[in-house]
């Protein structure tokens, strides 16, 4: 499992050459006996390739890693959270002013919606680096060329479906480019989904199905195309490769690490510890991002910072007005859950999840869910927590050891970063070699089969076939001990809400939800939970205009559904530095005024309702045969 780690040095002079020949002087093109890892003693066979794919599945993992990882502004910019850092100015709250193309859009203390374009060019520079080269090396045969080859597919086109989601048209790159270009043009996104498509039929078919942790997979091949089928109305290739891929990789039913043994936990916790994902008998996990303990080259999760709740703000007062809670404990005391700090992570509430996510979704029917609200040692809340500072034992306060009571008078402001639930079940990772826990090391699934399950009766939707629908959820429901639905259950919210259930801090949310509203809009089917309405695709982000900050319902899904299940966004919720805001454009990010400007021998087209987007020209159409930048463009 370590040897992606081993080759860390191997790939770091890879990276370091990639960035040289993409940015530098023909002089630095004329390779120098300083080293033996030029092109032509590295891409001489597969192990070499696979190196540099590396570099691909590191940067997948930086998606979810480290304190505001870019997962969160998925989340935030759904139905399932908002941004709780409501100490300052520049969050992503008030979109029509923090998501602007000149905007800072790649902070930690802001947004990472930048980070997803500069980082996902990154990841398709690196695959066409090796896509270019491919049979300049020697391989055993054909299959192990292949495997290779169908490896970079993959990583091209998990950026290309995020992109397109996130985006919308946007540049297309398909060959290796070996010095500075500034003629890039847009291209339909369509057009882009099915030049990828026939590419990840070759991953599914070539790329094997037992790798490394952290390398791609057969399975995760399959559920790209899956993702990519469904994006282009390919619903019933989507559910036969979602069959193949369950068939070979069931859920995991029964508890199977050694968490079983300790208290307050349940099978979500072994599905979701450290353990498992480093357990090969897990036979869920389709593709991992990794991170190791103690392994160079490796990295913190940071979870709990980021989705717990801020218990250890100054604010968070016993009922008579001492402060009540400590990452230190006193030493005297012998109850391991009054160490905060080491039983739930110390949070500071980046995100913030939404009452749809924290109550709407969990009812009756989710009474005995081991995912939900309900069960108390997978979800927990701040009444869980206990006042723990030293000073209230130390003067005898009562309130010592008591669990917490929210302040009366407790502001906007502390009560959106301080006091929601979580569900401690899938962000509690052992932070063990830091004083204060955050989240540690570990591998962290990408795709797992319940996710597939979930594609599949999605498909199902589509087709309006609502008994297969419910029979593909209810594999997941009744894993985690949820009733079962019937049929007449069944429309885009019900797959929504399972989604939600089963997968916080895994999936895209924001770009589901997109895909999803492309879909309304391709397809013209009328959507049930708001009364019949269609969508079209001819005014899919609004009227435009600058300042075009349109909030009506009607023109697309994304906005409407976000406005109907976010009890923040629109609502007047406001607090000393933002309002939440959110208008009908955001269904796609505003592309970087940088990426635009510096483009001085092309166009980039802006989305529409950003400024910029009145600039925009016809995008330009990728051809089905050939390559736009390779030696047999067209």
């Amino acid at each position: 499992m370590r040897k992606i780690f081993e080759k860390t040095q191997y790939v770091i002079i890879l990276i370091g050459f990639v960035l040289m020949i993409s940015g530098c002087d023909e002089s630095w093109l004329t390779p120098k006996p300083l080293s033996f890892y030029t092109p032509e003693n590295t891409y001489v066979d597969a192990d070499g390739f696979y190196a540099a794919l590396t570099t691909c599945e590191r940067n997948m993992r930086h998606e979810f890693f480290g304190d505001g990882s870019p997962i969160l502004t998925e989340f935030i910019l759904s139905d399932m959270a908002v941004e709780g850092t409501t100490d300052k100015a520049g969050p992503q709250m008030d979109l029509d002013v923090s998501l602007l193309p000149d905007a800072e859009l790649n902070s930690t203390d802001r947004t990472r919606v930048g980070w997803y374009w500069y980082e996902g060019y990154k990841g398709i520079k690196y695959s066409n680096v090796v896509i270019a080269r491919i049979d300049q090396a020697e391989y055993k045969d054909e299959a192990e060329r292949n495997a290779v080859l169908g490896s970079a597919y993959f990583h091209r086109a998990y950026r290309y479906y995020k992109l397109t989601h996130q985006f919308g048209n946007i540049p297309y790159l398909d060959w290796e480019i070996t010095g500075p270009k500034y003629d890039f043009y847009t291209y339909d996104r369509w057009s882009i989904l099915e030049k990828i498509l026939p590419d990840l039929e070759f991953a599914y078919q070539w790329v094997p199905e037992k790798v490394d942790r952290g390398r791609t997979s057969k399975a995760a091949c399959g559920v790209l195309l899956m993702k990519v089928c469904m994006a282009l109305g390919h619903f019933d290739r989507a559910i036969e490769v979602g069959n193949e891929i369950v068939a070979k990789h069931p859920l995991m039913t029964q508890r199977f690490t050694s968490n079983r043994t300790k208290p307050r936990t349940n099978l979500m916790h072994d599905l979701h510890s450290i353990e498992a994902k480093f357990d090969m008998s897990n036979t869920e996990g389709l593709m991992y991002v990794v991170a190791y303990p103690e392994v160079d080259g490796s990295d913190r999760i940071q979870t709990m910072r980021n989705g717990v709740p801020f218990w250890n703000s100054g604010n968070v007062k016993t009922p008579d007005g001492m402060t009540g809670t400590s990452v230190s404990i006193h030493p005297d005391e012998t109850d391991p859950w009054m160490d905060l700090n080491k039983s739930y992570g110390r949070g500071i509430g980046r995100l913030r999840p939404t009452w749809y996510y924290t109550n709407k979704i969990w009812t009756e029917k989710e009474r005995n869910d081991l995912r939900g609200i309900y069960n108390r040692d997978s979800w927990r809340s701040p009444e869980d927590l206990q006042y723990n500072n030293p000073a209230l034992k130390n003067s005898n306060n009562p309130w010592y050891g008591q669990n917490l009571v929210k302040p009366v008078a407790m502001s906007v402001e502390d009560t959106i970063r301080c006091w929601f639930s979580w569900p401690h079940y899938k962000l509690f990772v052992p932070d063990p070699l830091q004083t204060q826990w955050a989240g540690g090391e570990t591998p962290w699934y990408v795709y797992r089969s319940a996710e597939v399950y979930l594609l599949m009766a999605e498909c199902y939707y589509w087709k309006d076939q609502p008994m297969q629908a419910a029979e593909a959820l209810n594999v997941v429901r009744l894993r985690a001990g949820a009733d079962a639905l019937t049929a007449g259950d069944i429309n885009i919210g019900a797959i929504l809400d399972e989604r939600a259930r089963e997968l916080y801090y895994e999936e895209n949310r924001k770009s589901e939800l997109t895909r999803i509203a492309y879909t309304y809009a391709k397809t013209g089917k009328p959507c049930e939970v708001f009364g019949g309405r269609v969508y079209k695709l001819d005014n899919f982000s609004g009227p435009g205009g600058t300042n075009s900050n349109v909030k009506q319902e009607g023109i697309n899904f994304y906005y409407d559904w976000v406005v109907k299940q976010s009890n923040f966004y629109n609502k007047g919720v406001k607090h000393k530095w933002a309002e939440y805001k959110i208008s009908v454009h955001h269904v796609l990010w505003p592309i970087p005024a940088n990426a635009i400007n510096t483009n001085i021998k092309g166009i980039i087209n802006q989305n529409i309702g950003y400024p910029g987007a009145e600039n925009n020209v016809e995008p330009l159409i990728v051809p089905k045969e050939g390559t736009v930048l390779g030696p047999d463009a067209n």
